[in-house]
């Protein structure tokens, strides 16, 4: 592919955008299947003392991970146009990012584990250092797959990595690796995706140029960075306590519980921002395209976030039974009361595809700012009762900030709250409807079913009667229709 057509703007990508949709759903779909049964099998094989261990390493991990791509890879997106030069710049410039933090991780890896008290730390980190290089070399290749709308290609590179990654976790844990299968997981994905990104692109990056016209896209990078910082340290301070205060083992109750928690974000919301933001980014100069684009986009995302919010809550001592087996009961509590998180990630988050696509990522890192500083309140404050204190400060706090944050993130467009309020009041009825019904069939069959068939019956029920309520009942259908009708539209040519 040539390096001019990788750097040309795309004018018009309604059909390959909406195709992308339904690729990456696909994709998510997948890989939501392959997370899931491997969360079931690595719960089985390991202890939540395991799991624990490997939540610390990923705590400061993940705080250093915020930085392998200084926001450049939103910056490939987003910008209209963008050049080979200053795309190999930006490479270049993930490279040295990457080695800085590896090289750091490996240096800072004693205090780590003096902080945790664990000296089983120090090797943890210094192994998962070379991550952050892995995800570096990957980070323009894989923009630019995305600014080129190239859905059908990513997601067989991350269905493919996952599967890497995963075989190899599994075959350590069956050979009694412990929590080591955990580490190899964690460097193998960074690994194969790179391996793939550079198998399907065959853009090879230039020698940095000073002169590329970088500054404003560094400006925007390091918002993006620091926007991202504040949301890290907003939903991962609690898990650096929990580990600090209360051990392994609680954090591995509580981290499995997340982890269950944001499956149906990743599942859903996720395979719609992975096609939102650039396909709102190619309408930033057409407001009102734009608007009316997120407002979809943005009601699909809800619509699909309350029955997956329902089944959790009222199903949640069965769906944990099920996904992490017997010994991992004490989970139960911590999972039903961060249930409502989801809902809660389902109304705030697709703001920042907004913010981002239409050029105001300053104003969405002012929003982080409101948001940290109240959910870390939270969570301390339920810090004396542990994972179940935890749980109910961090989800009470998201829920009480979803209304300020969205009349922040519209305020001074020309998205209305009324407009907000049509796009939300549907699914939101018909939700009403449905946890009626999910709990009256919960009532009705928890003494006579098996707790597999209770939970596939229950969340079926949820479902049915949701979408029913929703399509037919509140009038839905003919907008959803079309959004199926334009999910089988052939995309453009590449």
């Amino acid at each position: 592919m040539r390096d001019d057509v990788l750097a040309k703007p795309i004018d018009d990508p309604k059909g390959r955008s909406i195709r992308g949709g339904a690729t990456a759903i696909v994709s998510q779909s997948c890989r939501f299947a392959i997370r899931t049964g491997t969360m079931m099998l690595m719960a089985r094989l390991l202890s939540p003392e395991e799991f624990g261990l490997q939540g610390m390493v990923l705590a400061m991990t993940g705080f250093l991970g915020l930085f392998r791509d200084a926001g450049l890879s939103t910056v490939t997106v987003q910008r209209d146009t963008i050049t080979h030069a200053q795309i190999s710049t930006l490479f270049w410039i993930n490279v040295a990012v990457g080695m800085a933090l590896t090289a750091l991780m490996i240096v800072v890896s004693p205090a780590i584990a003096s902080f945790y008290h664990d000296p089983r730390v120090v090797m943890m980190t210094i192994v998962s250092a070379p991550a952050f290089l892995f995800n570096a070399l990957s980070v323009q290749h894989y923009a630019l797959l995305q600014r080129h709308m190239r859905f059908v290609a990513l997601a067989v590179i991350e269905l493919a990595a996952l599967l890497c990654s995963t075989a190899l976790g599994l075959a350590m844990a069956m050979r009694g690796y412990g929590y080591w299968a955990l580490v190899g997981m964690t460097v193998a994905l960074p690994l194969a995706t790179t391996i793939g990104c550079w198998l399907a692109l065959p853009w090879r990056p230039g020698l940095p140029a000073r002169d590329s016209g970088l500054r404003s896209m560094l400006s925007m990078g390091g918002i993006v960075t620091f926007n991202t910082f504040v949301v890290y340290v907003a939903y991962n301070t609690e898990k650096v306590l929990l580990g600090r205060f209360w051990g392994p083992e609680a954090l591995g109750l509580y981290g499995r519980a997340y982890q269950l928690i944001s499956l149906p974000s990743d599942l859903l919301i996720s395979a719609i921002a992975s096609v939102a933001l650039p396909s709102l980014s190619r309408l930033q100069n057409d407001p009102e395209r734009l608007h009316r684009a997120f407002l979809r986009s943005y009601a699909a995302a809800l619509s699909l976030a309350i029955p997956a919010t329902l089944s959790c809550a009222l199903f949640a001592g069965e769906i944990v039974n099920v996904m992490l087996g017997p010994k991992w009961r004490a989970t139960v509590p911590i999972f039903r009361l961060m249930t409502p998180t989801i809902l809660a990630f389902a109304l705030i988050n697709p703001f920042n595809w907004f913010l981002v696509s239409s050029g105001r990522a300053r104003r969405s890192l002012y929003i982080s700012f409101l948001v940290a500083p109240v959910v870390i309140l939270g969570a301390v404050g339920g810090m004396r009762f542990g994972p179940q204190g935890v749980a109910i400060g961090f989800s009470s706090m998201m829920l009480l900030l979803t209304v300020p944050v969205i009349a922040w993130a519209r305020a001074g467009t020309a998205i209305s709250g009324l407009d907000v309020w049509k796009a939300v009041r549907g699914p939101i009825a018909a939700g009403a409807a449905a946890a009626l019904g999910g709990y009256i069939t919960s009532y009705l069959l928890q003494a006579s079913l098996p707790i597999l068939p209770l939970v596939a019956v229950g969340s079926a029920v949820v479902c049915l009667v949701y979408f029913l309520v929703l399509l037919y009942l509140l009038g839905h259908r003919d907008s959803y229709v079309d959004l199926v009708r334009q999910l089988m539209v052939r995309p453009a040519a590449s």
